[in-house]
């Protein structure tokens, strides 16, 4: 309760006017330089990088290995309810980031009991070439679909990131434009850093809202090693892969190696970083 007062609190305090300016933020405000800061809606920013975790969809596991950036701005009123996100200043809301898909096209990776630098040189090969495959996540639909609740990242009660999204499936063989979800029908991931409530198979699980600290007196709020976790969202099937001519048959051997299509409770998301707030008066006054 005494975390969730002061959330609150800290979250009023940096609702302060300020003057637009085209300067990028400076020092400690330097992380939100793609804030929207002349959007006048727009009172604190956000900015989010994911530097660990997993996401699973049917029968494929994705580690996150490579840093994905998520930034923009919201319109807080100094209340508990979601906020629809603003695109970051330059359109590059979520970092595209590809993340390699074990197994690749192929969907094999090696025994577990073949010694380390062995299953290492097989699982090179398959993910590399034309069996490689990456999985990029990409917001589905206008960005003002993505619902960000400050409060609950900080305190761990309730969605903390509303998240509609479509995972792009990379490979020469697969085309330019084959999809996980799509932007008509969205997978749906409401993260929490709490604790999940799932319909079976799957079991709760718990996110963490990290190491809270403060920074320029309070105007920056940030959460480092936090964990933001969902596994009760329901995955579509593969659309568009092959083009146009081909798909009809392409999207049945996606969806056979992903297993998707797949129902909620089937999927996890785990997404592990750090989260920062940044109050927007704050960001224009650091700048030259």
């Amino acid at each position: 309760m005494r975390r969730l007062f002061l959330a609150g609190a800290l979250l009023a305090a940096m609702l302060v006017p300020a003057s637009s300016a085209v300067a990028a933020p400076t020092g400690e405000y330097a992380k939100f330089a793609k804030c929207p800061l002349t959007n006048p809606s727009v009172n604190i920013c956000l900015f989010a990088e994911t530097t660990g975790g997993t996401f699973t969809m049917g029968s494929k596991t994705v580690p996150l290995v490579n840093p994905v950036i998520l930034q923009g701005g919201i319109e807080a009123n100094g209340t508990s309810e979601p906020r629809p996100l603003f695109a970051a200043s330059d359109g590059n809301t979520l970092s595209k980031t590809p993340q390699p898909v074990p197994g690749g096209l192929l969907g094999v990776t090696a025994p577990t009991w073949w010694p380390q630098i062995l299953r290492d040189l097989f699982n090179e090969t398959i993910n590399n070439g034309f069996t490689g495959v990456t999985a990029t996540v990409e917001i589905a639909g206008p960005v003002s679909g993505v619902k960000v609740t400050p409060s609950a990242a900080l305190t761990g009660e309730g969605t903390a990131l509303a998240f509609p999204v479509k995972v792009k499936l990379s490979n020469p063989f697969l085309g330019s434009n084959c999809y996980v979800g799509s932007n008509s029908n969205p997978i749906k991931i409401n993260l929490t850093t709490g604790t999940t409530a799932p319909p079976p198979p799957n079991t709760p699980i718990s996110g963490s809202p990290g190491e809270f600290f403060l920074a320029d007196g309070g105007n920056i709020i940030g959460q480092k090693n936090n964990k933001l976790v969902d596994n009760s969202f329901a995955a579509p099937g593969a659309n568009g892969c092959g083009g146009f001519l081909f798909s009809w048959a392409v999207d049945p051997f996606v969806n056979s190696i992903v297993g998707v299509p797949a129902a909620a409770g089937t999927n996890t998301a785990i997404l592990e970083g750090s989260t920062y707030f940044g109050s927007k008066a704050g960001a224009i006054a650091s700048e030259p």
